[in-house]
Parts: C-alpha cells; sequence; structure tokens
C-alpha cells in the first residue's frame, strides 16, 4: 500500500490558499475515483483508493495544522504499516515558479514547516515529495501573509492545471514509484534526471 499526504491546514478559512495546495491534489484525486475523506486512526482525515496502485492508495490530511504535519503522517504510517518509501508528501513551494511541479525521492525540507515536521518524526529525510509551485509574489510581502493568502484571479487558471497534473503524477507515484515521476514531470530539469541528488 502506498500512503499520499497532501499538506494544508484544516478550516474554511485555509481551504483556498497557497498553503494548501497539498490538501487540493489529494481532493482531486478522491474525486477521480469516488470515495471520500473520514475520520482516521491518526489526527487525520483519509481516504482509501482500493484500486491506484498494488495494494491499494491510503490518502490523507492532516488536522494537526501544517507545522505539525510530522505527528499524523507518522502515525499514519505506523497503523498501517506502510514503510517510508511507499510514502509521497505533496507540499507548495514558494521558490518555485506558479505552477510548475518538482518531484523527488529524498531531501531537505527547503525552508518548509510541514516537510521538516515529518523529516523530524520519520527520523528521515528517505521519503518522496512533490512540491507544487505557488510563487513567491512580492518579495517585500511578509512569506506567511504570502502563503496563507489566496490566489490572484490570473493565477486561478494556471493553478488549476498545476493541480490536474500534480494528481496525476501523484496517481503515477502509486502505481509506477517516483523515478518514473521524475523522468515525466520534471522536464527539463535535469539535476531532477538523477536519482542520486534530491536535496
Amino acid at each position: 500500500m502506498k500512503l499520499i499526504v497532501g499538506l494544508g491546514n484544516p478550516g474554511k478559512p485555509y481551504r483556498d490558499t497557497r498553503h494548501n495546495v497539498g490538501f487540493k491534489v489529494v481532493d482531486e484525486i478522491a474525486r477521480r475515483h469516488g470515495v471520500h475523506f473520514e475520520t482516521s486512526p491518526a489526527e487525520a482525515e483519509m481516504a482509501k483508493v482500493r484500486n491506484l496502485g498494488e495494494g491499494g492508495t491510503l490518502l490523507g490530511k492532516p488536522l494537526t495544522f501544517m507545522n505539525l504535519s510530522g505527528q499524523a503522517a507518522g502515525d499514519l504510517l505506523r497503523y498501517f504499516k506502510i514503510e517510508v518509501p511507499d510514502l509521497l508528501v505533496v507540499a507548495d513551494d514558494v521558490n518555485l515558479p506558479l505552477g510548475r511541479l518538482r518531484a523527488r525521492m529524498r531531501g531537505s525540507e527547503g525552508g518548509h514547516n510541514g516537510l521538516r515536521s515529518i523529516i523530524e518524526q520519520l527520523g528521515t529525510n528517505e521519503f518522496s515529495r512533490l512540491r507544487v509551485g505557488v510563487g513567491r509574489g512580492d518579495t517585500r510581502r511578509d512569506l506567511v501573509d504570502h502563503v496563507l493568502a489566496g490566489f490572484e484571479p490570473g493565477e486561478r487558471d494556471e493553478i488549476d492545471r498545476a493541480l490536474a497534473r500534480a494528481a496525476d503524477a501523484a496517481e503515477m507515484f502509486a502505481k509506477d514509484g517516483i523515478v518514473k515521476v521524475m523522468n515525466t514531470f520534471n522536464p527539463g530539469d535535469t539535476e531532477n534526471q538523477s536519482t542520486e541528488d534530491q536535496a
């Protein structure tokens, strides 16, 4: 079984913010497969997609708020006895241009508090992650304010396309693994072609 965890903050005020694109991606996968999120043994919502990948795929949305995402992700892994290499974390990235995807099989948190929490809880950075570019915006603006803001009207089409592609990439991870995702969704990013450098 694979586990795909989308990062975000729970609650209506955060629903359409840049920080919640991870939630949006797993929501899209659930919609495609006609499954619904429910309570879980962890502080997270989960949905099971039985026909996605060998042994099925579990979708998770931590309810711990971003900075404590690792608690929920770790609990889901342990309860369902899923190995760390079978985990994919989907998160926003302000360092990527709007709509760009970048897949990695390991690496640092890159300044992302949700990824940092997961690394701390698991005691390793050897898990796959899919970053969705949300842009940096005005560099004079506080970064927290930026990620907790919604997308501008002119950005909606681009981010909607990116969310659909990210759902495609996550489904590919469940079926074929992270290397195929990297080779398919990181075109032109030569450092992504190597499985040795995934920082």
